[in-house]
């Protein structure tokens, strides 16, 4: 009874009388199987892919519908505020503005409008939940400015805001300052609103989302551009009769972009603006005790 082996297996070739010589019968050895036998071991794993905010998963039209959802989220949400007080309202209707109680709905009102506008982001950047949030919209510090460097910046660009609407100001009073002066309860909800929700919600929507579409689908120039402009827009209705505030507005919109395009991330765009809208909500609050100048973000 010879034995055969090969590379592969052990081969037990049995030959009998009535059987003919090619005729063999193996009976493999399972036990041991020599090394590379069997199917070749699985690779490693494939990488993840790279998260860059200048390169978004979505693009400009996405950009676009998030930035006009969050503007027409806030006219929505005011239209619904606004409404169930028209039941019951006695004045007349052109005396509707000045209403204290309208006021305050109308700045209530924007609370559920920012929320709102931070689950569209979410939706935009994560796709539902299957990507990362903070790391797609590149929310970390960047080598360039850290964070001493956004509280300067903040500081700095609310100076030169305060002195670009005293040398060039308006006469009549803004939407804000009708705001402020309308009640308490007025004054200190938009001292919230603009010390915790705006910063933040803006900054996602225009340099986060928009931005980083721009960017893709145009160039840095365009994005920078295209998201100071849309930016300022959206704060003519509140300050469409102060030019010198306007201007201050345009210069913090464009400070802000500019910090997001060369850092290439978008946290110290969102501490700077906490910090100066921080620092005029706490002047708002005080506004009794000092002369209003009226500068906002």
């Amino acid at each position: 009874m010879p034995f055969q082996f090969d590379s592969f297996r052990l081969v037990y070739i049995v030959n009998t009388p009535n059987e003919s010589a090619s005729a063999q019968v193996e009976t493999p050895n399972r036990m041991e199987q020599p090394p590379g036998y069997g199917p070749p071991p699985a690779g490693p794993p494939a990488p993840a892919a790279v998260l860059d905010p200048n390169n978004p998963p979505w693009g400009m039209i996405a950009g676009i519908l998030t930035w006009f959802g969050s503007v027409l989220l806030l006219f929505v949400m005011s239209f619904l505020f606004l409404v169930p007080y028209l039941f019951v309202y006695k004045g007349k209707t052109e005396e509707l503005l000045t209403d204290k109680t309208a006021i305050f709905l109308q700045i209530l009102s924007t609370i559920p409008a920012h929320l709102l506008t931070l689950v569209i982001v979410w939706a935009v950047v994560t796709h539902f939940g299957k990507r990362p949030f903070w790391r797609t919209l590149g929310l970390t510090w960047s080598e360039r400015v850290g964070v001493w460097t956004s509280i300067g910046l903040a500081v700095g660009l609310l100076a030169i805001g305060l002195v670009i609407s005293q040398l060039i100001g308006g006469n009549k009073p803004t939407a804000i300052d009708q705001i402020i002066n309308s009640s308490a309860a007025s004054r200190y909800t938009l001292a919230l609103i603009a010390a915790l929700t705006a910063p933040l919600v803006e900054e996602l929507v225009y340099r986060g989302v928009l931005y980083s579409a721009l960017q893709k689908t145009l160039n840095m120039f365009w994005a920078i551009i295209g998201v100071s402009i849309l930016f300022t827009l959206v704060h003519l209705l509140q300050y469409y009769n102060n030019p010198g505030v306007i201007i201050a507005i345009s210069v913090l919109s464009l400070s802000l972009t500019l910090v997001r395009a060369f850092t290439g991330r978008l946290l110290p765009c969102v501490v700077i603006h906490f910090i100066f809208n921080g620092l005029q909500s706490l002047w708002i609050i005080l506004y009794p005790y000092f002369e209003h100048t009226g500068t906002g973000g």
